[in-house]
């Protein structure tokens, strides 16, 4: 007779057991008293935790870690004020379709509206800033409950997903089973993600891509999101069409190849964004048509036909009507578009001439390249200059990790991205503070890789309690503090639209003490002021790989993101860099 009986563990271990059958291996997360029976587990796990010092930085580590690796991020907090410092990360995965779980302690079930001590709504509260959310109110349920989680994050579009766990939930015995695939998708009858583009569209879109004479390949991070960099490069060397990659695509198409023009939009550069105005055929491929991208949307691309390529029904039509829109996942769309594209020219359909058109974007591109202007003599650095020479000393794979402002914009226009999964910001949402934890969290994901988190001294100050995690825990990250002593967007908008009121935007040039805070939390911290100062410390900075380090670069604080789109103007209307407004006649 056999002698196997049913496992009975409590819920805690079955939360912490299901983790480990999803393969995670990190969680990042801070104990607290309706979250501390998870964490008694733990240490019997095969998981590592990291301990953060703020739950927001936990969740925003989670999300560098997703951008990374594409896997999940798991964060794990307690109840009510933990709860909502989860907010942001949730909401931030949410915008820019990261794949995130999110697991936070609750009061017990009985005590469920009550008011008790460190009780919220988390499930309310975080209802339109997730996927799916759900107050497991069962033992029983937990393992079928973090199978769905998983699933839902990373099917489909990918998005954040919270479960919510009273204490006594976690502290009951269940009953240990493992849902199978048929069960997970037996249990969610509403969720059926379409991944498979419609032929007769698929077929639609190739006619349309080879008959336009000035086609553009407007590519989001939809595309990264679904591994479809070899399927883009594919679809763009048989066409022989130009490239824009957005904020969130940056390192899907090499920018290195002569058909990228860079990021398009509000900050991107005159190519990318004169090039999609003057189109026939925008091919949208993941990509959402941003108001930062768009501009007055009436005013925008208004001679080109639209294919929109996206997982998410939700999205077509949403901003602009597509003329023919296909849902469905971007790499299996694409691979479908190429497949039906060489079949119509094996056929003797031919492609339209399209090289008077690349011809006037190659010129765009000459006469409009990114620049500004040299630092005087004595005077603060240009952080676009550090930024060049931190790009062209660091290995090609580097994974730039960037606050929110103008240091982001800086460095997405100023690196060169040739490799996916290397560009990790706040693109939606636009949350500072987000770079030092999302730093962490992406070297936790890709630990062989050097990671370098470009921010603000105002971003900085949110969140940098977090460099004592990353001494403490043993993960080293690098970090180039633009240093300009204001909100840098901020001042600048309020410097060419407000008169030069500057309203509550310096914070302070020599409070706090950026080498002395690095230091006091264990990471070496190095000023630089002046241009011969800035190679030197970016070596120095590179041979240290077992400590983080701070460089904090004094920058100039009148330096203005250029090219520019003003809120609510037209693409058309983009302002250039004051030395080439001679040459804006030719836009």
């Amino acid at each position: 007779m056999s002698t196997n009986q049913p496992e009975r563990i409590t819920g805690a271990q079955a939360l912490i057991r299901a983790l480990e059958m999803e393969q995670v291996d990190t969680i990042f997360g801070l104990p607290g008293g309706c979250i501390l029976p998870a964490y008694d587990p733990l240490l019997e796990s095969s998981i590592r935790h990291v301990l953060v010092r703020h739950e927001q930085g936990a969740g925003h580590m989670a999300e560098g870690y997703a951008h990374v690796t594409g896997r999940p991020g798991v964060a794990m907090v307690t109840s009510g004020p933990a709860a909502t410092n989860l907010v942001t990360p949730l909401m931030d995965a949410y915008m820019d379709s990261i794949p995130m779980i999110g697991i936070t302690g609750q009061v017990g079930t009985g005590a469920i509206g009550s008011d008790a001590f460190q009780e919220c709504d988390t499930v309310g509260i975080t209802r339109s800033c997730t996927k799916h959310n759900e107050l497991v109110m069962s033992a029983d349920d937990i393992p079928m409950a973090v199978r769905q989680a998983f699933h839902i994050a990373t099917t489909g579009r990918p998005g954040p997903v919270l479960l919510d766990l009273p204490k006594d939930v976690l502290q009951n015995e269940m009953t240990w089973h493992w849902p199978t695939d048929e069960e997970v998708r037996a249990s969610l009858p509403g969720y059926r993600p379409n991944t498979k583009g419609h032929p007769r569209m698929i077929k639609e879109a190739a006619q349309m891509i080879l008959a336009a004479e000035r086609p553009i390949l407007y590519v989001g991070g939809g595309m990264l999101k679904a591994r479809a960099a070899e399927a883009l490069r594919e679809l763009a060397e048989l066409t022989g069409i130009n490239v824009v990659t957005t904020l969130m695509a940056r390192g899907v198409f090499p920018d290195d190849h002569e058909l990228n023009l860079g990021m398009p939009g509000m900050h991107g550069t005159i190519a990318a964004t004169t090039a999609m105005q003057r189109s026939d055929l925008l091919i949208t491929l993941g990509a959402r048509f941003d108001d930062r991208i768009t501009g007055k949307v009436d005013g925008f691309a208004p001679d080109a036909k639209v294919i929109h390529v996206d997982i998410d029904p939700a999205e077509q039509g949403k901003v602009r009507r597509p003329d023919v829109p296909i849902v469905g996942d971007c790499r299996l769309v694409t691979e479908d578009i190429i497949r039906e594209i060489r079949d119509l020219l094996a056929s003797g359909v031919a492609q339209a001439d399209i090289s008077e058109w690349k011809s006037r974007v190659s010129g765009w591109q000459e006469i409009f390249p990114l620049t500004y202007d040299p630092a005087e003599p004595g005077a603060a650095l240009k952080p676009q200059f550090c930024l060049e020479r931190l790009r062209d000393s660091s290995p090609e794979d580097t994974i730039v990790v960037s606050g929110v402002g103008q240091h982001q914009m800086w460095a997405s226009l100023h690196w060169r991205f040739n490799h996916p999964y290397t560009w990790v910001n706040s693109g939606g949402l636009g949350t500072m503070g987000f770079s030092i934890p999302a730093a962490i969290g992406a070297k936790m994901g890709r630990p062989d890789a050097t990671v370098w988190a470009v921010d603000g001294d105002g971003c900085f100050q949110m969140t940098a309690q977090e460099l004592v995690t990353a001494t403490v825990e043993r993960i080293p990250i690098k970090i180039a503090l633009l240093n300009n002593s204001y909100l840098g967007m901020v001042r600048q908008w309020q410097e060419m639209f407000y008169d030069e009121r500057y309203s509550e935007v310096y914070l302070s040039t020599d409070t706090p003490d950026y080498v002395k805070w690095a230091e006091s939390m264990g990471c070496v911290g190095i000023r630089v002021e002046s241009p011969e100062e800035v190679q030197p410390a970016i070596d120095l900075a590179n041979s240290i790989n077992d400590l983080t380090v701070v460089i904090e670069f004094r920058t100039d604080s009148d330096e203005k993101v250029f090219p520019m789109i003003p809120a609510g103007c037209t693409n058309d209307q983009v302002l250039v860099h004051p030395s080439q407004q001679e040459h804006r006649s030719q836009l």
